[in-house]
C-alpha cells in the first residue's frame, strides 16, 4: 500500500540529511530551489528538466501535466523566483515591499496560468501542452493569494540563524517557528536541552 501524500518537498542540503518541508504555498515551494546572491548555491534549477521535476515534486501533485519548458522560460522562473524570495524574505521580517520585486510577480501572474480540468472520474487534471510561463504564471497567482490573504501576516524565516528557509504558518495556533521540526526543530531542541544541562 502506497504512502498517503502530503505536501511540501524533501530536501536536500549539502551538508546534513534530507528532510521534509512544507512551505505552506506552491509559491514558496519553488524558493526552496534556490534564490539570489549568497543563495545561489542551493541552485538546482540548471536545465529546464529540473523545472519539469520540481512541478511533479511540487503541491500542484501533476499527474499527467504535460510540460514543455524552454531555457528561456527556465531563465524567467529563475529570474522571477528570486525576485519574490526577496519580497517573500522583506515580508517575514517586516520591511517594505522593493517596486521591482512587485513588479516581476505581477508580470508573471498576468500571464496566463496553467489550465486545471477535471476527468470523468472527477480526478483533477491539466490541459495537455502546458508550458514553463504558465507554471510560473500559476506560482505567481499563488504569491499574490499568499501576500493579500488571511495568512499574509505569518509569512516567516526560520528561527535558526543559519538557515533561511521560508514558510507560512498554517497551524492553529500560530507558533511555528521552524523550516522543519525533523530538521532545525530538534537541533534547537538539543541545543536548549544541552544548555540546560551545564
Amino acid at each position: 500500500m502506497g504512502q498517503a501524500w502530503q505536501p511540501g518537498l524533501m530536501l536536500s542540503p549539502p551538508q546534513g540529511r534530507p528532510f521534509h518541508f512544507d512551505p505552506g504555498a506552491l509559491c514558496l515551494e519553488l524558493l526552496a530551489t534556490g534564490g539570489p546572491g549568497v543563495f545561489a548555491r542551493f541552485e538546482v534549477l540548471h536545465e529546464p528538466s529540473d523545472l519539469v521535476h520540481w512541478a511533479g515534486e511540487s503541491r500542484l501533485q501533476t499527474g499527467g501535466l504535460e510540460l514543455t519548458v524552454t531555457g528561456e522560460e527556465l531563465a524567467d522562473v529563475r529570474r522571477t523566483r528570486d525576485a519574490l524570495f526577496l519580497l517573500t524574505a522583506d515580508s517575514a521580517h517586516g520591511r517594505p515591499i522593493d517596486p521591482r520585486h512587485l513588479s516581476a510577480l505581477n508580470g508573471a501572474a498576468a500571464e496566463p496560468p496553467l489550465i486545471a480540468r477535471m476527468e470523468p472520474d472527477a480526478a483533477r487534471a491539466w490541459a495537455p501542452g502546458a508550458t514553463g510561463t504558465q507554471l510560473l504564471s500559476t506560482v505567481a497567482r499563488d504569491a499574490v493569494d499568499l501576500f493579500t490573504g488571511p495568512y499574509a501576516h505569518r509569512i516567516r524565516e526560520c528561527a535558526t540563524h543559519n538557515c533561511s528557509l521560508l514558510f507560512v504558518d498554517m497551524s492553529r495556533p500560530g507558533r511555528r517557528r521552524w523550516c522543519s521540526m525533523e530538521r532545525c526543530g530538534n537541533r534547537q531542541k538539543a541545543r536548549a536541552h544541552r544548555a540546560r544541562s551545564v
